[in-house]
């Protein structure tokens, strides 16, 4: 918490801070604020509740400080920042932007939460280092009354995904994050909006787009779709690449890519993606400020699975969704800070030179199994766990009884 400490002007909040960080990178099954102020020796939650709801502190400063640390150990001119959305599944109607939508975490439309990430790629390693909470147009950008009472600020109006991943994106170079190419999925890729601020910045992109997206070849003189520039690739043009590691060896796919510049000195592709076994196409659009070979336009497309990853590895070892209360980037930033610890540390021992040829390098998993086993372990007694029963027996029974009578008041 040193990195951050600042931040927090009291020492109360300073200390639960830590104390949710610590309680994070535990191997506790559920991050919420009861089963964190239970292991961090607390009563009861208010204080956890209270610092991701009203104590003063800036999140936002927070963040700053995380992604700057992250750059500090991991940067890279190379980087690749890389944006997309994750959901997470909810029962309620209070939480701030929640409502029936799709979420790939679901694979269907659910009521949940979705956050626009923001990540960083490098040799080095990857971290996430931005978010933003999506609020739908209709049930919740239009509805101020509900905005207040969420507690949501004045000055935060609608904005698309891809209009989000703008945000985080102009921040982290504005800041100086170093970084040479940007790349996303179709929903980010779709958005011309996006593409003309990173060209305008000169910052390189391969932005996955549509089979119906219509490009210009011959020197600009035709416009065709892109699956129908797909078929007429030759079977000898299509190249066998790997666009990095996966669990069970190198991702290999078949690629092909013509040029679409319709001027002199462009450096326009379209970069097509053809899977061995079952065939299937992927394309994208890709922008670059200078020459650069085929090779890397398919390394940088291969970086975008490095955000999917960080939301398993987020979800599963540091309870990014887990959250209950109102303060989503609050909550968010703190998840964030303790993944960026367990990143910087696989890093940091990657880079040891004596490490075992007979050993994978130590992964994030592993690491946070070791802080568990030898930093975080804790010994509570038996009358402070007899203590947390008896107070979540009866939290659930006000509530269960608030419940009730909220339903026979409507049904009165």
């Amino acid at each position: 918490m040193t990195r951050v400490a600042g931040r927090f002007v009291r020492a109360e909040p300073r200390r639960t801070a830590g104390q949710i960080v610590k309680g994070l990178l535990s191997e506790a099954d559920r991050k919420t604020c009861w089963s964190l102020a239970e292991r961090a020796g607390h009563a009861d939650p208010q204080a956890m509740q209270r610092l991701l709801r009203t104590a003063v502190w800036d999140a936002e400063a927070v963040r700053d400080d995380v992604r700057d640390w992250l750059v500090e150990q991991l940067g890279h001119p190379d980087a690749v920042l890389v944006t997309d959305e994750t959901g997470s599944l909810k029962k309620g109607v209070c939480s701030v932007g929640v409502q029936r939508q799709y979420t790939g975490t679901a694979g269907r439309v659910e009521n949940s939460q979705v956050g626009v990430f923001l990540a960083y790629v490098t040799p080095a390693g990857r971290a996430l280092i931005d978010r933003r909470l999506y609020l739908p147009e209709t049930t919740w950008c239009d509805q101020p009354d509900r905005l207040a009472a969420a507690g949501v600020p004045d000055d935060i109006g609608f904005a698309t995904k891809p209009g989000l991943a703008r945000q985080m994106i102009a921040a982290a170079l504005d800041a100086g994050v170093p970084a040479s190419w940007v790349t996303a999925d179709e929903v980010y890729g779709a958005d011309p909006g996006l593409r003309a601020d990173l060209e305008q910045r000169r910052i390189g992109y391969v932005l996955a787009v549509g089979c119906d997206r219509r490009v210009h070849i011959n020197d600009g003189r035709t416009l065709v779709r892109a699956d129908e520039v797909a078929e007429r690739i030759p079977t000898r043009e299509w190249q066998l690449h790997s666009c990095g590691p996966g669990a069970k060896g190198p991702r290999e796919y078949l690629w092909a890519w013509i040029t679409t510049a319709t001027r002199p000195g462009e450096h326009r592709w379209l970069l097509i993606r053809r899977n061995r076994t079952t065939g299937e196409l992927a394309f994208y659009l890709c922008w670059s400020p200078r020459p650069v070979p085929p090779r890397t336009l398919v390394t940088v497309a291969g970086s975008r699975w490095s955000i999917e990853e960080l939301f398993q590895t987020g979800k599963g070892q540091i309870g990014l969704d887990h959250y209950q209360v109102r303060g989503w980037h609050r909550f968010i930033t703190l998840a964030m800070l303790a993944l960026a610890v367990l990143t910087i540390l696989a890093a940091t021992t990657a880079q040891q030179p004596d490490a075992d040829p007979e050993m994978i390098a130590l992964t994030v998993a592993e690491i946070r199994r070791l802080l568990n086993a030898f930093v975080l372990a804790v010994a509570l007694p038996p009358e402070h766990t007899l203590h947390w029963s008896t107070w979540r027996r009866t939290s659930q029974a006000r509530a269960r009884r608030s419940h009730y009578q909220r339903r026979l008041g409507h049904l009165a």
